[in-house]
């Protein structure tokens, strides 16, 4: 119980003498004594009631007020019986260590006082264990299987009045009341939980932000806790967290047992949801092995249509293609890293494209070695004269992310990510995991801690450098051509034959239409449709090259 409701019991007769600002204080138990020093019995949070038997003077209130504060007693509460008012030195005194000092009327017995305190904070303790209780029983019963994280935090919100969120160690948020926090609070969360993971101290860890103090516990999925002896690199990348907003330095066990059992329960939802995730990376897998056995295109082309449902629900049409190979690498190698990819790849490149709640999770990823490999579907354009679509640019796909997993990373591991291009058919595909691995491969040579480049950093004069694998050459020429040519073969349009004479004749639109007997529109036509089809501009020099080059090398 509270000063405040102390001092608001009429039955109880107490007048406040000092120590307005104090009244919040929490009182946890009682005790009567007219010792000059009762340090010894004191453990904290008492209201200490005196007849001052033991003042002879006025130099005895400051001692005796100075070992109530330094016990850490709630407040002193002086009876009237023996001297009538309350002397002046022993307020002074209450007021010089912000203790605060009550007046008790001479008809109210300290033993009523005792009585009420007792059963007041004797039934709150009471109270709150049975709710400690009740709330786990709700818990179990209503919890993730029942609404996921959001139920338990409602219970913590409506119960006992803390404000949580469940983050991914990346800062994405998961679950949590509204309004939800600011992206820059949840990246420091998401760093200080990573920082304070990495030195293996045990939770809840604490960490002030914008002047706002959270309480962070680490949820560890089940299926992936191991044992005591398993590294913390292991698992650190991808272990969601809850932030609570509340310093929880001063919490009884009873109420931070409560937190650890609400771990446990977000950590069942982790698991289901990672479950949900075994299909789409068997998906993956079984892609990924025709594409790298030199399977033919059309049984790949046959398994992407099995993918396609599954990962892009709704959609009639069937999606391009885009790659992203992760790998993540740790001082001294003894650690496996493509399972630590995998789970990284699935925290951030969810819902790289959203449009609603529907396209929450629609990645497939497989590992193999010591990287990842995420198969990511983009809608169809609506019309061919859309082009392709950009899809996942290496520039934005860490911008978020990089100060937490920097933290993850503690100075002793690397992260390299290569994004590859759109591709439209399983033809494209093999050059497009070429090109992914080519652009990590780019990345790796950055320094940093945390890299990715893309397909557009792998420059056309880069091609020519005879370290260049074969693969990557082919990736290139697909990416530019593979658009054109089934253009060409679904519509006779001769686009191909056309890019090769504008090319020779220099981008003269005359020499070229003479050279090809067509009208000067039509080249035109054939040239934007050519421009629209790879995104290209044949005005610049850069582009001319590129396609000079990947017609060469075809």
């Amino acid at each position: 119980m509270r000063l405040r409701a102390l001092l608001n019991t009429d039955a109880l007769g107490l007048r406040l003498l000092g120590g307005e600002d104090e009244l919040d204080r929490t009182v946890r138990g009682v005790m009567t004594t007219d010792l000059k020093d009762p340090s010894r019995y004191l453990s904290g949070g008492e209201l200490v009631l005196t007849g001052l038997a033991w003042r002879h003077d006025a130099a005895d209130s400051e001692p005796f007020v100075r070992i109530l504060a330094g016990a850490g007693v709630a407040a002193l509460a002086a009876g009237e019986a023996e001297l009538g008012d309350i002397p002046d030195d022993l307020v002074v005194a209450c007021a010089r260590h912000r203790l605060p000092l009550f007046a008790v009327h001479e008809s109210v017995a300290f033993a009523t006082i005792t009585e009420h305190v007792v059963r007041q904070v004797s039934g709150e303790r009471a109270g709150d264990l049975a709710a400690v209780v009740d709330r786990h029983r709700r818990m179990m019963t209503s919890g993730p299987a029942g609404g996921g994280p959001d139920v338990v935090l409602d219970l913590l919100g409506s119960d006992l009045d803390l404000r949580a969120w469940v983050l991914s160690p990346t800062g994405r948020p998961i679950a949590g009341p509204a309004p939800g926090l600011p992206a820059d609070v949840c990246a420091g969360l998401a760093s200080g939980h990573l920082a304070a993971a990495r030195t293996g101290r045990r939770g809840p860890h604490r960490v002030t932000v914008d002047a706002t103090t959270y309480s962070l516990f680490p949820i560890r999925s089940s299926g992936r806790s191991g044992g005591a002896s398993r590294d913390v690199r292991e698992t650190v990348l991808s272990d969601w967290l809850l932030a609570v907003e509340a310093d929880a330095a001063d919490w009884p066990e009873e109420r931070l047992d409560l937190l650890q059992g609400v771990t446990q329960l977000i950590a069942v939802e982790r698991d289901r949801r990672d479950a949900a995730r075994t299909v789409r990376r068997r998906l993956a897998q079984e892609v990924l092995e025709l594409v790298q056995t030199g399977a033919a295109p059309a049984e790949i082309a046959a398994r992407l249509r099995v993918a396609a449902p599954v990962l892009l629900p709704g959609l009639g049409a069937a999606p391009h293609w885009q790659v992203v190979v992760a790998r993540v690498e740790w001082d001294g190698g003894e650690i496996e890293g493509g399972p630590v990819a995998q789970s990284l790849l699935e925290e951030i490149l969810v819902d790289p494209l959203a449009t609603g709640p529907e396209h929450s999770d629609r990645i497939a990823v497989a590992h193999t070695g010591d990287e990842a490999i995420a198969l990511v579907p983009l809608p169809a354009v609506s019309s061919e004269r859309d082009g392709f679509e950009s899809g996942i640019l290496a520039d934005a796909l860490l911008e978020a992310v990089r100060d937490p997993l920097s933290a993850g990373l503690d100075g002793d591991g690397r992260i390299t990510l290569g994004v590859s291009a759109a591709v439209h058919s399983a033809e494209g595909l093999r050059g497009a995991l070429e090109e992914a691995r080519h652009a990590r491969r780019v990345a790796a040579a950055r320094p940093g801690r945390v890299c990715a480049a893309g397909h557009q950093e792998l420059a056309s004069h880069v091609l020519l450098l005879p370290f260049v694998p074969d693969d990557v050459r082919r990736a290139f020429t697909a990416r530019l051509l593979d658009p054109l040519r089934d253009y060409d073969r679904r519509h006779r349009a001769e686009l191909i034959p056309t890019l090769e004479a504008f090319l020779e004749c220099d981008g003269s639109w005359t020499r070229c239409a003479t050279r090809l007997h067509l009208h000067v529109n039509t080249l035109r036509y054939r040239v934007g449709r050519i421009e629209q089809l790879t995104s290209r501009d044949l005005s610049r020099l850069e582009d001319k090259l590129d396609f000079f080059l990947a017609l060469r090398m075809s």
